[in-house]
């Protein structure tokens, strides 16, 4: 791997891991580790610098968050563990967007390294603001982006700008994630 950037687990203990690529180069790839440990090279469709992921609701695509691309691309999970042919399901042209959070209602939360922003893109493809701050003091380089609490109700995500946390009410609450079992 040459720049691992974000893991998500299936529910069967696969871990598929973003190897964003050089910057411009448009060579990136997924990875997949099974739970035995062998590693293969699961997809190398998402080039255009693969960032965040994360499992859709049903467990049957990855949405990978293109950096370069400007966009959240859907790729398949087959039947037979092999990616599909990915689809773009949201064209972000103007950001650089970087991180994503699935709600339960299929809701996505994507946070953007600039402009310092979160979007909230609801379930018909519906791009919204779900936070901004132009002057780039509070949010400041927003990135990854999960769901917390006990009710999975609140999102935090990282400010690499400011070398911190931040944490605010979703209005819906995440997605349960998938853990490894051993």
């Amino acid at each position: 791997m040459r720049v691992p950037n974000f893991a998500a687990f299936d529910e069967t203990g696969n871990l598929y891991v973003t190897d964003s690529g050089e910057w411009g180069d448009d060579d990136g790839l997924v990875y997949r580790i099974a739970p035995g440990g062998a590693t293969e090279i699961w997809t190398e469709a998402t080039p255009r610098f693969p960032n965040g992921c994360c499992l859709s609701a049903s467990g049957g695509a990855l949405l990978v968050v293109e950096s370069r691309g400007r966009a959240v691309v859907r790729v398949p999970i087959e039947d037979d563990g092999s990616s599909g042919r990915p689809e773009r399901l949201v064209d972000l042209t103007g950001s650089q967007p970087d991180g994503i959070a699935l709600a339960e209602d299929g809701t996505m939360f994507v946070g953007c390294y600039r402009p310092d922003r979160i979007y909230r893109i609801e379930p018909d493809g519906t791009v919204g603001v779900f936070a901004e701050d132009p002057d780039g003091v509070v949010l400041n380089q927003p990135a990854n982006i999960a769901f917390l609490g006990p009710n999975r109700d609140r999102l935090v995500v990282s400010s690499l700008g400011g070398w911190s946390l931040m944490a605010a009410p979703a209005g819906t609450r995440g997605l349960a994630l998938h853990y490894p079992t051993f």
